[in-house]
């Protein structure tokens, strides 16, 4: 207990080679004797040896690192997100540098300008609109930024965006099927581009159909926010219907309307999420809601961040609607 890490010196002494043929040993490509490998990994392997990834990208001007920013890391679809683009990072070789914007605010540069320190070779952003400064870093150290969910207003940014708004059309047409006569629509107090989308495309075919929206939004985007929203919205016994712009809120938002309430769900209230969580298909909930494939999303990140083209491409991703039982 205590040492440090075996070194490659360590390592060409009980080979009894130089430390420049350790090097070439472990480097994809290097020119190296087959005896002399031979000595090398079997010592590596008789100290425990392994190389120092780190000190290797010092060597090179970028790293094999993908930093990753976001926040709200705990939610359910944060987190799936996280697992498949990890998983999809070390299929290529690549290591994923997750930083939580959670205490960043709306400023995430300070996390960024950490990513360019590291050498990272592409920054995906979950969470955060990074300003027109750091785009412009990015560009000229040839770092690929990838923002997922949200749109800046310029021509040399990668976007991968789900089909918010057609969600939302969707969302609006269910609760029109269910014959809901006055709707309320369910946002967090962070006000992300995507819920912002989706709030505008259900209000505007909602008001279309002259259907009465009522808009409550605060707190976190948590199932606590949903709960509350719940309890206050439905002291009015006319709301029939609710939109919650995200799985999490609507989950909290049933549980108040059938804990809290009374509300019988979907006979006298029908409830319609967005994402498509894992618990929005578990049996006490079974929401209707639409889907944001998470699948399709990543893979559009990963073939962005495996292009050679340089220019910009925004990629958007479909959304359908799954049928369970919160809808009349």
């Amino acid at each position: 207990m205590g040492r440090g890490f075996v070194t490659a010196e360590e390592v060409a002494k009980r080979a009894g080679v130089s430390r420049s043929a350790v090097s070439r040993t472990f480097t994809p490509g290097g020119s190296v004797s087959k005896p002399v490998r031979r000595k090398v990994l079997k010592a590596a392997q008789e100290l425990g040896y392994r190389v120092n990834r780190l000190a290797q990208g010092l060597n090179n001007d970028r790293s094999n690192l993908i930093g990753v920013v976001g926040s709200n890391l705990s939610s359910p679809f944060i987190s799936r997100q996280l697992d498949l683009l990890s998983i999809g990072l070390l299929r290529r070789g690549l290591q994923c540098l997750l930083l939580n914007a959670a205490d960043a605010r709306k400023d995430i540069a300070p996390l960024i300008e950490l990513l360019f320190e590291f050498r990272a070779q592409a920054i995906v952003v979950l969470s955060g609109e990074p300003p027109a400064s750091i785009v412009d870093e990015c560009i000229a150290n040839g770092v690929r930024l990838i923002l997922i969910n949200q749109r800046l207003d310029r021509a040399d940014t990668n976007m991968v965006l789900s089909d918010d708004s057609h969600g939302a059309h969707l969302a609006a047409m269910r609760l029109i099927q269910a014959k809901c006569n006055k709707v309320a629509v369910v946002s967090s107090g962070s006000q992300t581009p995507a819920q912002l989308r989706r709030v505008s495309a259900f209000t505007q075919h909602m008001n279309s159909e002259s259907i009465e929206v009522v808009a409550w939004s605060g707190g976190p985007t948590s199932y606590e926010s949903g709960y509350r929203a719940g309890c206050e919205l439905l002291l009015d016994k006319s709301i029939d219907g609710a939109f919650c712009v995200t799985d999490l809120l609507a989950l909290g938002f049933l549980d108040a309307a059938r804990l809290e309430m009374g509300r019988i769900v979907p006979e006298n209230l029908s409830i319609v999420g967005f994402d498509d969580i894992p618990q929005a298909g578990w049996k006490s909930y079974q929401l209707t809601t639409v889907v944001q494939p998470l699948d399709t999303l990543t893979e559009k990140v990963l073939k962005a961040l495996d292009s050679d083209e340089p220019e910009t491409r925004l990629q958007l991703v479909p959304v359908t609607m799954v049928e369970r039982t919160t809808a009349r």
